[in-house]
Formats: C-alpha cells, sequence, structure tokens
C-alpha cells in the first residue's frame, strides 16, 4: 500500500514538471516569430504621450514656412495627411519653419483629438522665416494654437539647437514652456538636435522630456557617425527622454537604395531606444514601403522591451 501511495506522487510530482518545464522546452524554430508593427502605439519616453512607431514628417526640404509637402498643395497634401492616418499613422510632425500648421489643421479636423499626437517646433534663430522678430514662445504658442485649430499641443520643440550650451542660452524661453505646459496647453517640451554636443547636453537636463536626433545606419545628414551618436541616444532613453529619430532616410538621399533604407530600418529599431521614426513622405506609396520596411524587422532582433507589442 505504501509502495503504491509513494509511486503515485512519484508520478505526480513528474507530470506537473512537465507541465512547468514543458514550454521552456519549446525549440526557437516552434516559437512564432513576432515582426515589428509600423504602427504600433507606443510611449514617448516618460511623457504620457502613445505615438505610432511610424511618424509623418512635414519638413522634407524646409525652411521659410515652405516643404516639399506644401509645395504638393492644399488637396494632395492634406489627402497625403487623412491616408497616412488611415494606414494607422498617429504622429504628424510640423514646425513653423515649414509652414504645415494650417494643412494638419484642414486634415485632422474631422478626427477625434485624442486619436493623434502633433509635434511643432518653434523657430528661435535668425533667418529661416519671414519675420525678423522672434516673439517669446507664450506668443508663439498662441499662434499655433489658432494656426492648428486645437486646444493643446502634444509637443513642442526649440527647433535646431546646435550648441553645448543651449539650456543657458534659450533658458528664458525654456521657463515659459515650462509655465505652459502646467497651464496644459502643451503636454510635453524639448528640443531637436543639429549637433552631437547639444544632444549630449540632453541627457542630464530635466527640462527635456523628448528629444529629436538625426539616426540611420550610415551616419548621412546625421551628427556624427553612428557608434558615436547611438551611446547618447541610449543614455536620453535611460534617463526616460523620448527619442524621437529623424532623417532615417538619409534627407532622401537612400531614396533609391532597397538594401540602404532595409539596414537603416533595421538599424534604427535595433538599437533599442528609438520610440518613434519619423520621415519626410510626399506620397501614398512611400508610407506603405516604408511600413512594410519596419515589418520586415523581427521584435527578436530588438533587445529592448520596448519592442514587444503592446
Amino acid at each position: 500500500m505504501e509502495m503504491k501511495r509513494r509511486e503515485f506522487l512519484v508520478r505526480s510530482i513528474a507530470g506537473m514538471g512537465g507541465l512547468l518545464l514543458g514550454p521552456r522546452c519549446i525549440t526557437a524554430a516552434e516559437q512564432k516569430t513576432v515582426m515589428s508593427d509600423p504602427y504600433e502605439r507606443v510611449p514617448l519616453g516618460k511623457t504620457n504621450i502613445k505615438v505610432s512607431r511610424v511618424g509623418f514628417g512635414t519638413g522634407m526640404r524646409g525652411g521659410n514656412r515652405q516643404s516639399n509637402q506644401t509645395r504638393l498643395g492644399k488637396e494632395k497634401f492634406e489627402g497625403l495627411l487623412q491616408a497616412s492616418y488611415e494606414r494607422g499613422v498617429r504622429l504628424f510632425d510640423a514646425a513653423d519653419l515649414y509652414g504645415t500648421h494650417p494643412y494638419l489643421a484642414g486634415a485632422l479636423k474631422k478626427i477625434p483629438r485624442k486619436d493623434y499626437a502633433i509635434v511643432s517646433k518653434i523657430w528661435w534663430r535668425r533667418g529661416g522665416i519671414p519675420e525678423q522678430q522672434r516673439p517669446d514662445a507664450d506668443v508663439v504658442i498662441e499662434r499655433f494654437l489658432k494656426e492648428l485649430d486645437t486646444d493643446y499641443i502634444d509637443l513642442i520643440l526649440l527647433h535646431c539647437v546646435v550648441s553645448e550650451k543651449w539650456p543657458e542660452e534659450l533658458g528664458t524661453q525654456m521657463n515659459i514652456l515650462d509655465k505652459l505646459k502646467k497651464k496644459g496647453l502643451i503636454r510635453a517640451h524639448g528640443v531637436s538636435c543639429h549637433s552631437l554636443e547639444a544632444l549630449k547636453a540632453c541627457v542630464k537636463e530635466p527640462w527635456v522630456d523628448s528629444v529629436h536626433a538625426r539616426i540611420n545606419a550610415y551616419g548621412t545628414k546625421m551628427d556624427g557617425p553612428p557608434e558615436k551618436v547611438a551611446p547618447v541616444l541610449k543614455d536620453l532613453h535611460q534617463a526616460g527622454k523620448g527619442v524621437v529619430g529623424m532623417k532615417l532616410i538619409g534627407e532622401g538621399s537612400f531614396r533609391n537604395s532597397d538594401e540602404k533604407r532595409d539596414e537603416s530600418v533595421r538599424y534604427v529599431l535595433g538599437l533599442g531606444c528609438v520610440d518613434t521614426m519619423v520621415v519626410g513622405f510626399e506620397k501614398i506609396e512611400e508610407v506603405d514601403d516604408f511600413a512594410a520596411r519596419v515589418r520586415k524587422v523581427p521584435v527578436a532582433d530588438s533587445p529592448d522591451k520596448l519592442l514587444v507589442r503592446r
């Protein structure tokens, strides 16, 4: 009787062990590979803003309130924005420099505001826009809100910082933007960087919620070679900052190279520290093409858990 009892216990324990260990014994070949989703909604750092993995940039060859997108004309540009939204794009990147605010307002006016995020940028430098004067950020944001026909802007950036001392040089505007954030007129603030020194200064700057940084696999139109830029992006990510990648296609330099576009997408996703990628699309076929390249990258290729589907 005692032997039967022992035999029963041994078999029961063995069976439980098999249940517990069974899933871990599945071979890698049997596991289903999860591919990256270009339209996955992901957190932008610790801003509490959700964005699509791929965003729509509106400033290709931008300057003096024009860009390749505005040069498409109102009907084509707004139609392109709407078609991109229908595909799943939920992040739209604008700037005063590009003159794209009215187009976003027209294209997105029938869509619930909570369903997408808008980024815009304040041009504080000389030149670039027609006006000689550079009003303080509160005056500029009031105009932005009217142009975008919205009650708030998700993310406002100080556009094109290059000095490592930018936090000192732009302190007045930073303080104003902080007050606007507390009022709920903007949800987050940060900078777009155009030098490695400026990018490094963002890591320990508590005011920075999110950063736009130039990144691709080849160093084209970037602030330095990838091996120098990527570690800074990882530091920003570790610090809880949002990281928005731009110049993924090297400002169009890789437009005619399937190999370079694939490699650049794979490289940036594989860093595991870039929350979203903004691309200056000029036709819907480019949106579809970029999305298809993102879908070719297995989530397993990316070391960071951010790429796990939510």
